[in-house]
Order: structure tokens, then sequence, then C-alpha cells
């Protein structure tokens, strides 16, 4: 799922690219991807992009008619979802493409791989409508070390679950969770309420370090260019999809721990004092012949 580096790249694209423009058209291919009916789709027709913006994960459009409010067109990507911009003279991507927004210099289309259609687009009516898909989660780069610690202390979850959940803070997901993590040196499965200062310090840094580092990587990444593949698995990430590789602070094999679809990525040695976690299929499978250590793995591997 594109998490705030990626939404930040897509919406300064996207501003580049229509802001002040009216919209031509809208085509929806797929009925099911639009989850409200007021204001209907057909009442942005010939209004101009006045606002682009992020609401957590999503990326929200306002489009001015000239009335006291905008209508907002707010797009949440979900896993597969991906935007894309074809200029007149290119090639549409094909039957993927759920939604099509019309301008007079191109097109921006809405497309999700596999079956399953997760993606969503949603309109409102004004700014105070549009909170209604604003889960509430704290905007770290906003908010002082102070501030930080109340929002993220004030339940006691593991700080995997507490970094990814959109009510506590705004747009961090698997990906950027587990680099961060990495860099705090922190384990996934520690609890927020038995962080001391230092920890929660050394977290906010590492938030603010990783999501503008990667928003900056990526828009040198990408340049003038529309986002093309945007992917949270990449080659220079630290952790995040990189099980069995050497970790590259301290070389150690990456180790995951896997659940329903997910997975979170850690350093054992940089974030939980040389012990595995333990990775809820396998543990069950093997039960008291579960490795606790990096080097009681590796030694299970050679026989």
């Amino acid at each position: 799922m594109p998490e705030y580096p990626d939404i930040e790249v897509y919406i300064a694209a996207i501003r580049s690219r229509i802001m002040g423009r009216p919209l031509l058209q809208a085509k929806l291919n797929n009925p099911f991807l639009l989850r409200t009916v007021e204001p209907p789709l057909e009442a942005c027709i010939g209004a101009r992009a006045s606002v682009i913006s992020r609401v957590g994960k999503r990326i929200a459009l306002a489009f001015d008619d000239g009335s006291d409010e905008p209508i907002w067109m707010v797009f949440h990507l979900m896993i597969a979802g991906r935007l894309h911009w074809k200029a007149q003279d290119q090639k549409a991507p094909g039957k993927q493409a759920l939604a099509v927004l019309s301008f007079d210099n191109g097109h921006l289309y809405l497309t999700e791989a596999g079956s399953k259609r997760r993606a969503s687009l949603h309109l409102f009516a004004g700014d105070d409508a549009l909170q209604a898909v604003n889960p509430g989660g704290l905007e770290v780069l906003e908010a002082d070390v102070a501030e930080f610690t109340r929002v993220f202390t004030a339940s006691n979850h593991t700080l995997k679950r507490a970094l990814t959940d959109p009510r506590i803070l705004s747009g961090i997901g698997n990906a950027y969770s587990d680099e961060i993590l990495h860099r705090a040196c922190l384990s996934p499965v520690k609890l927020t309420q038995s962080l001391n200062s230092d920890e929660l310090k050394r977290l906010y840094e590492a938030i603010h370090h990783c999501l503008q580092q990667w928003r900056e990587h990526l828009a040198r990444f990408y340049g003038e260019q529309f986002p093309e593949k945007v992917t949270a698995f990449r080659p220079e990430m630290a952790a995040h999809g990189r099980f069995g590789k050497p970790c590259p602070v301290c070389s150690t094999p990456i180790q995951r721990i896997r659940y329903a679809s997910n997975e979170t990525n850690y350093c054992p040695s940089c974030q939980t004092g040389g012990k595995l976690l333990a990775d809820r299929s396998l543990s069950r499978l093997l039960k008291k012949d579960w490795p606790r250590t990096v080097d009681e793995l590796e030694k299970l591997k050679g026989n």
C-alpha cells in the first residue's frame, strides 16, 4: 500500500499536471469503486482542480466550480491500486483502468492489479465533509516530541501495530514501519508504554528521518516523470522485504514474522538483542525446537 513518501510524490506529480485545469470528463469503468452517492461524479465536470492534498494514506483532489464549497474527490489506493498519467497521444492502461479523469493536457487513470477490488473513491461537498474519511492519526512531521509521546503512549500496543494504526499516526504502513524500527533499533513487538524517554525520542527522530529521506529519494528518483511502478519493496531499504539478506549495519541476516498477508522484517542483532521473534506458523510447527537466537537458527540450517 502506498504510504506517506509514495503519496507525497504522487501528489506533487498530479499537482504539476492538473492544478488550475478544468476536468473535462470523468469515467468509471467499475461502478463499485465509487462509495458515495452525493454529490454525483458529474458535479465535478467543468470545475477546476484547486487543491491536491493527502488525508492519511488517501489522495484528495478538490474541484472548484465557483460556488462556496469545493467538491472533493478522495482516492484510497489500498494495496494494489495505482495512479497513472497519460498524455493525449499516449496509450491508455487498458482493462485495469477503474477510473479515468480527463483534462485538456492528458488523463489520470486509477488501476488496480488482481481480482480483488479494494481501492475506493469518495466524493464530498465542502471541507468539513472531507473529515469523514480522516482516521485522525497524528501527522508526526508536524508534531514535536512531546505531542508524539502523548499520542503514541496513550494506549498500549506493540510498536509495529501502533506505527501502522492510522488512528494513532498518519501515513505510515507496513513497509516504512519496518524501516523506522530498524533505524530506531527497537523491537517491533516492544510495547508502546514500555518505552523510556530516550527510546521515544529515538523513535520520533527515526520517523522524521525515514519519511523525509524516502520522500526526497523518491522525488529525485522520479524527477519530472509521473511515478510508475510504485512499490513497497526497494533494494535500498534496510529491513523491509529483505528476509535472509544481510543487515546493512551489522550483516546479520534479516528475519521476519509472518501473519495473515503481511510480514514484519527486522534485524535480531540491531533490534531484539539477538533474539528471534516467534513466527506463528513456524513456531507452532517446531514448538520446543524453535531457535531462540540467530546462532541457533544457523546451526539448525546446517543440519
